[in-house]
């Protein structure tokens, strides 16, 4: 497909051309990364080492925290580097890759937030079945289809974006590869191409946010049956999962779900979730949630110590 292409490397746009807010944008995107990474880092060691947060939620966290770690890396290094470069040149290969990573990352990011809503409701409207239904054998065969369903999906993109042909302009008016602003590229109509785009991509945020969104109603209803403390701890969790599921459908939703048109708040939209809500996750689970609070103090308690004896 590429050898049919006169273009053979991409110019990113990026979020702005004005050299003092490329200043800004390099400080505030490499803070945010960094967070990003060392957050949710922190999540997944805390996670291996303790063995008091082994129950299947926990599970799952591990591995939301490990899709955003990776959806957040198919971005940010090349949004930071190029807020520094003169011209921000991506080759066709590497446009692909991010394509590809960009989509697989995210979509490991719905499975498991789809997965992690499954285990809060069988947890709360089902107790007394939750060891046998939420077995380790179980969770683990769930993130393995997730992680298959994520490789179909990117697989899916990655063959819609190498059949665009592209033989003239190579100006991306984003920060990013991403199908959206590489179809206004491509030298042939793309309407079917973009009605299969939505049908995909669209599809799957709206009816992912549907069902989570009355997954968690029917969980914070079901509450009323549970003791006080039981209620409260429950809302605490459910409530915490809300946040991050309306923090990244939303902009998804505005992005995948509508016809082949752009707007000038695009790009910061994009930029909400695919830096913002991989930064905002860790702080969310861990300062509303106890148990990881007081894992992670534990991990690094007996750490200093044993550096300490040293």
């Amino acid at each position: 497909m590429q050898q049919n292409n006169s273009v053979t490397e991409f110019i990113l746009l990026g979020l702005t051309q004005d050299p003092m807010r490329q200043k800004m944008v390099f400080v505030i995107f490499l803070i945010f990364y960094v967070g990003t990474v060392v957050g949710n880092l922190l999540i997944i060691v805390t996670i291996k080492s303790s063995r008091s947060l082994g129950s299947p939620m926990y599970f799952f966290l591990f591995y939301l925290s490990l899709s955003d770690s990776c959806f957040s890396t198919s971005t940010a290094p090349r949004l930071i580097v190029d807020a520094l470069s003169a011209k921000k040149i991506i080759p066709y290969n590497e446009c692909m890759t991010q394509v590809f990573a960009l989509h697989f990352f995210g979509c490991m990011q719905i499975f498991v937030l789809i997965l992690m809503a499954v285990d809060r409701y069988v947890a709360i409207c089902k107790p007394l079945h939750y060891p046998t239904i939420m077995r380790r054998q179980v969770c683990t065969i769930l993130i393995v289809v997730a992680w298959i369903g994520s490789f179909i999906h990117s697989i899916a993109q990655i063959i819609l974006a190498l059949r665009l042909p592209f033989c003239g302009p190579n100006l991306i008016d984003h920060y990013c590869c991403d199908l959206q602003p590489l179809l206004k590229l491509a030298c042939m109509d793309t309407y079917v191409i973009n009605l299969l785009l939505v049908s995909n991509r669209g599809v799957i945020c709206s009816s992912s946010f549907f069902f989570l969104m009355i997954s968690y109603f029917v969980i914070l209803h079901s509450l009323r049956n549970h003791s006080g403390e039981g209620r409260k701890k429950a809302l605490y969790t459910c409530t915490s999962h809300i946040i991050v599921v309306i923090l990244f459908f939303v902009p998804c939703i505005f992005i995948y779900t509508r016809p082949p048109t752009t707007f000038p708040m695009d790009k910061m939209v994009a930029v909400f979730y695919t830096i913002g809500t991989p930064f905002l996750n860790p702080f969310i689970y861990t300062l509303r949630n106890a148990e990881v609070k007081n894992a992670m103090r534990k991990l690094w308690c007996s750490k200093i110590t044993s550096e300490s004896k040293r």
